[in-house]
């Protein structure tokens, strides 16, 4: 508000500047019209001036000085109002649909200031509708990817209990086999939904993270420990390769595990069985980096990149996971609200994910 009346005060000032320079160019004006043909004409004709020649000569005085005044207000003025007129073309142009449209800045007065400020408001406008857009499409992506991964253990679910109902079974043990694929079907659709509903909360700009420190070695050495009795089942072995000691760091405890154990999940889904799952966490200076490597199944490194994609999965062994692809999406989304990054390597079969966090951007 203070800034609105400054400038208000200061464009008075300008204009008021401008009609005393316009008032003094007339004045000018009227004495020299008065000293070279007013003057002069009336004292050659003291005697001799009708009324009719008076206003011709005074009404014709009148309009030139106003004529002069109303010229030199507008030259004084006149690149003030061609830049009035770029800025309202420009104003109009936004109306009408074309966000992100700016005007050229000139000078350092109160135009430039409300063209900065119209510029701001443009590039805000444009990039709210781009967000809002993208929102819309990750919408319509949510709800063809959903209403597909959704039928598919919907269909299994209602095909055995539709044999159950009707008692289309030979045996207890054909009937154990419908229930347990029901219940396998249903905790598909749970962890479907769970995801859909973890990438979703995690996508809102309102997200806050419950940080606390907490000794990152110990967090990781729990987590193998954790997973070393089902690698086993799967005829997998965890190798530590390097595991630095006290790393202190000030993270989302429930989130970033969560990306730990989706990496380490991931690893035991695509490994060539029996193998080994290498894991390494090293710091050097603020920088903390964990990798972990697994011997992968026919991955083509030119598919990499798009493993952090939304509702994206490798090929057909992955799609039978009950998964709708979000894990390394929610995994990167994770690391990102963290400042830090994620990312993917191939190199002799072997695929590396590597998590990178700073401890000074935490």
């Amino acid at each position: 508000m203070k800034n609105l009346i400054h400038n208000w005060q200061r464009i008075s000032i300008k204009l008021l500047v401008a009609i005393t320079i316009s008032f003094g160019v007339s004045l000018i004006v009227t004495i020299f019209i008065s000293q070279i043909f007013i003057g002069p004409y009336f004292v050659s004709h003291q005697n001799n001036v009708s009324p009719l020649q008076y206003n011709l000569i005074i009404i014709p005085t009148f309009v030139i000085i106003i004529l002069s005044f109303i010229i030199s207000f507008l030259l004084l003025i006149r690149n003030k109002i061609l830049y009035l007129k770029e800025i309202s073309n420009t104003v109009q142009i936004i109306s009408q649909g074309k966000l992100g449209a700016v005007i050229e800045l000139k000078g350092r007065d109160e135009l430039t200031q409300l063209s900065m400020n119209i510029n701001t408001m443009s590039k805000e406008l444009e990039r709210k509708f781009k967000n809002e857009r993208h929102i819309e499409n990750v919408k319509n992506e949510l709800i063809t990817s959903v209403s597909h991964d959704l039928r598919t253990p919907l269909t299994s679910i209602l095909g055995y209990s539709n044999l159950l109902k009707n008692r289309e079974y030979k045996n207890e043990n054909e009937l154990y086999e419908y229930l347990n694929t029901i219940y396998i079907k249903s905790n598909d659709l749970k962890n479907l939904i769970n995801e859909l509903f973890e990438f979703t909360r995690l996508s809102s700009p309102d997200i806050i993270l419950s940080k606390q420190k907490v000794d990152l070695s110990q967090l990781i050495e729990q987590i193998i420990g954790e997973n070393i009795p089902i690698f086993q089942k799967e005829g997998l072995k965890i190798k530590k390769e390097s595991i630095a000691e006290d790393i202190e760091i000030n993270i989302d405890v429930e989130k970033m595990v969560r990306v730990f154990d989706n990496l380490f999940m991931n690893a035991m889904k695509y490994s060539v069985k029996p193998s080994t799952i290498k894991v390494s966490l090293t710091q050097k200076s603020d920088e903390v980096l964990l990798s972990i490597s697994n011997h992968g199944i026919n991955v083509k490194a030119e598919n990499l990149k798009r493993f952090f994609e939304k509702f994206y999965r490798e090929d057909s062994a992955r799609k039978s996971q009950g998964s709708a692809g979000l894990g390394l999406a929610i995994s990167k989304r994770i690391v990102e609200l963290h400042n830090g990054s994620i990312w993917v390597e191939l190199r002799d079969d072997w695929i590396t994910f590597f998590v990178k966090l700073n401890k000074k951007k935490l």
